[in-house]
């Protein structure tokens, strides 16, 4: 969970805490609307600059024959080499659309057991939403913006979905070929033709290309973009949050506390699910703390530094970024993470440093005040070199707090905003019998799992 700002000017910040002061009041007045029997009132929602949003994804009654092939794919463990691991394996619904392969360190394993890669899963659910990479630049206010992974490298669903297949660290086959001949001798090597024409399999780089194409398609149908959790009922009218899980809300909202809305973008007032997407698609660098457990870490001169490397080069600045700025001062940021279905998750941010939630709100609360918790008897981060460890944000709620004054939060209310976060879980994400009935329209669980 990501609370940060990048830039040291925050003309734009300021005006997204304005933005969400208002959008508290507005929530605490539709509370009080509610318990007055008065109609809830549906303001315009509030949408990050810069970013085009898609329409919100609609329950089909079944998959088309593309969508459907994309599923057959998606769960196919025939698909890696050695066989045996799927691109399900690492992104489950029962596990926020965001696994490890039985990984227990934070980290995926691969195909084999010593396959074991350097970041945690990032969920593939409502990923439609997210736009091209991009830097977006408001007065003085910068910050990259989109892309799929955790370092935006991809622009599209299409070719994220193609990464894996050949990452020796995951999938490991050789090359494109080798999985089109594993494609052409699927149950579903018909359904490929039917979709991409006979002779699809005697042009390997196209038939590959449309791998990704399948594939992306299941991804925006409604299996991974249901809007089907309690918060979802919530603001339709449908339910009511508990007390704790309102006042988790409320803390989530409020600037002065948690002011986690301010990057985490919601609507509350709107009964629009897709206006409450709670991620702007921002860079951040929060200082999460070094995962020892990941094996490439054991090098103590070995960085990740997310936008800056090592899975891509360090991508170069557009022409509305201003001249004083460098590619350097984003070097450790990391895309943030939508938090729908994050209390599934087994590991969270993008080295799978934390295990628990519960810890991730608390690390956010008492980064400042308790520091040798996180980063031992030194105290001061460890996961980015001397040389970036200013990119760290430091100057806006709660991370701006000194540590004289304690943590941002108390007990309570950092349990208070684990059960809002709560809310926020899908109906099929969650385990069976729990959370709200099945999400219609999508036939025969398309996960296997």
């Amino acid at each position: 969970m990501t609370f940060t700002k990048f830039s040291r000017t925050h003309s734009f910040s300021a005006l997204r805490v304005f933005c969400f002061s208002i959008s508290l009041l507005g929530c605490l007045s539709v509370s009080q609307a509610q318990n007055q029997g008065q109609p809830r009132a549906q303001p315009q929602p509030q949408i990050p600059p810069a970013i085009a949003q898609p329409a919100a994804a609609t329950t089909p009654t079944s998959f088309t024959r593309l969508e459907n092939l994309g599923s057959q794919i998606f769960k196919d463990q025939a698909l890696s080499e050695p066989r045996g691991t799927s691109c399900n394996d690492c992104h489950s619904a029962s596990s926020g659309f965001a696994s490890n392969n039985g990984s227990r360190i934070g980290v995926a394993q691969g195909s084999t057991p010593q396959s074991i890669g350097g970041r945690n899963a990032m969920s593939n659910a409502y990923t439609s939403f997210t736009p091209k990479f991009q830097f977006r630049v408001t007065a003085e206010d910068v910050d990259p913006v989109g892309g799929i992974f955790w370092d935006g490298r991809a622009d599209t669903a299409e070719l994220q979905a193609l990464g894996p297949l050949l990452n020796k660290l995951e999938m490991n086959n050789k090359d494109a070929a080798s999985v089109v001949r594993k494609i052409s001798a699927a149950p579903y090597a018909q359904m490929f033709k039917d979709e991409f024409g006979s002779q699809i399999f005697n042009n390997p780089t196209l038939a590959f290309q449309k791998i990704g194409v399948a594939i992306a398609a299941f991804e925006r149908t409604s299996a991974l973009q249901p809007f089907s959790s309690k918060y979802d009922q919530f603001i339709q009218g449908k339910t009511k949050l508990t007390p704790q899980e309102s006042n988790g809300m409320k803390v989530f909202m409020d600037v002065n506390k948690g002011n986690c809305a301010s990057c985490h973008l919601m609507n509350p007032n709107s009964a629009k699910p897709s206006d409450s997407l709670f991620t702007d698609f921002a860079f951040y660098a929060t200082g999460i703390p070094r995962n020892m457990a990941i094996p490439r870490n054991a090098n103590p001169s070995f960085f990740d530094l997310g936008l800056c490397g090592p899975d891509r080069t360090k991508p170069a600045l557009t022409s509305n970024v201003p001249a004083n700025i460098s590619i350097e001062k984003f070097c450790g940021t990391f895309r943030m993470t939508s938090l729908r279905n994050t209390a599934e998750r087994k590991a969270w941010m993008h080295n799978g440093f934390f295990k628990d939630l519960r810890d991730v709100v608390s690390f956010y609360a008492t980064r400042n005040s308790d520091p040798k918790r996180w980063y031992g008897p030194k105290a001061t981060p460890n996961d980015l070199p001397t040389a970036y460890v200013g990119n760290i944000i430091n100057d806006r709620v709660p991370f701006n707090r000194p540590a004289s004054a304690g943590p941002a939060l108390t007990e309570r209310e950092i349990d208070d905003v684990v059960a809002f976060l709560k809310t926020l879980s899908d109906a099929q994400a969650q385990p069976q019998g729990q959370g709200q009935p099945p999400l219609v329209g999508v036939r025969n669980n398309p996960f296997g799992n």
